[in-house]
């Protein structure tokens, strides 16, 4: 520990903190959540950033210290050379705890063991499974790393009790549920959107994430066009190097559909406010935290049956089976032929989530995790 009795966190494995464009995604979000609370509860934080990814140039945020770190920029290599940067940085940084976020940074985590430091993962979801990571060296990166996060880790966080069964079933390895937090948001009148998109309350069905495969994007697609209804469709979000799946479900949305690209400020806030349904059709969900946001806003969501989706939801949402076009289909218009059954949704979304799932809660558990790695 410091000289003053704080403990000395690293955090690494998240592009930038804070992340003002396309370069926010769950993982940025749980770091931006998490570190600052950290700081607020006594600790003494370091991220460390990629080059290349906008954070205002900042050197400091919320009380928590911003360090870049080399990062080459090409696809497939900015992850894996930020995350070596970051690691060695670390390792020779004096710190008490070196929280690695995500499997494929955890690919370094030998270096620090080596020296004796105490290393925690959070695994934000089984990252290899990924469509644009399911074959070449990517795959077996990222697989390593988490071989490396069962064999050197001190504590590993998972965000749902799937994934921590799959750690126990293939490595007979424990590891601590502590899923994401969501915080209460300010509802928004629409205008931006209004203005940019010509949307109004309660006129759209919303989808809100990343545009990548996995997230079951052509399902809904399929699924709309084969509704009736006035409910316009917004599909909101920036891609994550998938830009010919974007283009290819750009294609078979035609014009019926609306894409935002990358939403964030006011403009995501009143997306989320305004919205008649939001959909998360995912086939593989780490923790879903679009899905949380959405529910704090007081929205009634539409989600997959995987697991990672409806333990979050319990029956505070409507369910429909995974990959099932039909059935995603059915669902949707029975809510767009039945305003009173969405409004008992929404009523009832907000006051679930938002006590359910603490952002704060989450930095307490994560801090008492730090001391327990720690000996």
């Amino acid at each position: 520990m410091g000289d003053n009795g704080r403990l000395k966190i690293a955090m690494l494995g998240h592009k930038t903190v804070p992340a003002i464009d396309s370069s926010r995604g769950g993982i940025e979000v749980v770091v931006e959540e998490l570190a600052p609370r950290l700081v607020e509860m006594g600790s003494e934080v370091t991220c460390y950033n990629r080059t290349g990814c906008d954070n205002g140039g900042l050197t400091e945020y919320k009380g928590v210290k911003l360090k870049p770190v080399p990062t080459f920029k090409r696809k497939g290599l900015a992850a894996m050379t930020s995350s070596f940067f970051a690691t060695v940085r670390a390792t020779f940084g004096g710190y008490d705890v070196i929280h690695f976020h995500a499997e494929g940074p955890c690919f370094w985590m030998w270096i620090p063991r080596l020296f004796g430091k105490r290393c925690v993962a959070t695994i934000h979801g089984l990252d290899f499974a990924r469509e644009k990571w399911k074959s070449g060296i990517g795959s077996k990166y990222i697989k390593y790393g988490e071989k490396m996060a069962v064999k050197y880790a001190a504590e590993i966080i998972v965000l749902s009790k799937g994934v921590q069964e799959y750690f126990q079933k293939n490595y007979g390895r424990k590891t601590v549920f502590i899923p994401n937090g969501v915080s209460r948001p300010q509802i928004r009148e629409a205008k931006e959107i209004t203005e940019r998109f010509g949307l109004k309350k309660d006129d759209y069905i919303l989808f809100l994430g990343r545009i990548v495969p996995e997230k079951g994007l052509k399902y809904l697609v399929e699924a709309y066009k084969g509704l009736h209804t006035d409910k316009k469709l917004v599909i909101a979000g920036g891609s994550s190097d998938t830009d010919e799946f974007t283009q290819e479900l750009k294609q078979l949305a035609g014009e019926d559909v609306i894409f935002t690209g990358f939403v964030a400020g006011r403009l995501r806030e009143e997306l989320y406010s305004n919205a008649y349904v939001y959909v998360l059709p995912s086939d593989l969900e780490g923790m879903p935290l679009s899905l949380l946001e959405a529910m704090s806003y007081g929205n009634c969501c539409v989600v997959s049956d995987i697991e990672e989706c409806a333990e979050v939801v319990e029956d505070k949402a409507v369910v429909f089976q995974k990959s099932d076009v039909g059935d995603l289909k059915e669902k949707l218009q029975g809510l767009c032929d039945d305003d009173t059954a969405v409004k008992k949704y929404k009523d009832c979304a907000a006051e679930y989530i938002c006590t359910k799932y603490s952002w704060d809660d989450v930095a307490e558990r994560t801090l008492r995790l730090y001391r327990i790695a720690m000996g």
